[in-house]
C-alpha cells in the first residue's frame, strides 16, 4: 500500500473567508484520515524554509507578509497515494480556471489569493510536515471507517 502524507495549508484569505470548515469536509468526504492538525502563525524562519526557492526573489517580501496577515490552518492528511489525490481536491494554482469541484474552483478567482496549500511532491510533504509539525502534534492511529474507503488489496 503506497501510504503518503499531505500538508494542507488554510492560507489567511481562506481564513478570513471563513472557509476552514468546508475545507476540511472536502478531504474528510474524500475518506483522506486527518493525522496533523493546528491553528499556527508562520515565522519568518519557517516561511524562509518553507519558500527557500524564492527567498531571494523581489516578490518574497510581499509572499512572507500575506502569508503572516493572520495564522494559518496546517493539517496532515494521510492516505493511499494521498498527494495526487489532495491536488486534485485543490485545483490548479490560478483559481479562476481551477476544475469545477475543486477548492480553488468552486471558491476562488484569484492566482495569488488562492485560499489553500498543499504538498506537490513526497519530498516536499516531508519538508513542510517537519517545518510546521512536531512529531508530538502528529498522530498514527485506525479509522474503523477504512474499511469502506480502500478495498483489501489496497490496505495490504
Amino acid at each position: 500500500m503506497n501510504v503518503q502524507q499531505s500538508v494542507v495549508l488554510v492560507k489567511p484569505d481562506g481564513i478570513q473567508r471563513g472557509l476552514v470548515g468546508e475545507i476540511i469536509n472536502r478531504f474528510e468526504r474524500k475518506g483522506l484520515k486527518l493525522v496533523g492538525l493546528k491553528l499556527t502563525q508562520l515565522t519568518d524562519e519557517q516561511l524562509e524554509d518553507w519558500y527557500v526557492h524564492h527567498k531571494d526573489k523581489p516578490f518574497f517580501p510581499k509572499l512572507r507578509n500575506y502569508m503572516q496577515m493572520t495564522p494559518v490552518v496546517a493539517m496532515l492528511w494521510e492516505g493511499v497515494e494521498c498527494i495526487d489525490a489532495v491536488r486534485k481536491l485543490v485545483g490548479i494554482t490560478k483559481a479562476r480556471e481551477a476544475e469545477a469541484g475543486s477548492i480553488r474552483g468552486d471558491l476562488g478567482m484569484s492566482q495569488q489569493m488562492n485560499l489553500i496549500h498543499a504538498s506537490d511532491g513526497v519530498e516536499s510533504a516531508k519538508k513542510e510536515r517537519d517545518i510546521v509539525f512536531t512529531k508530538d502534534e502528529v498522530f498514527n492511529y485506525q479509522k474503523d471507517i477504512e474499511i469502506f474507503v480502500y478495498s483489501e488489496e489496497e490496505r495490504a
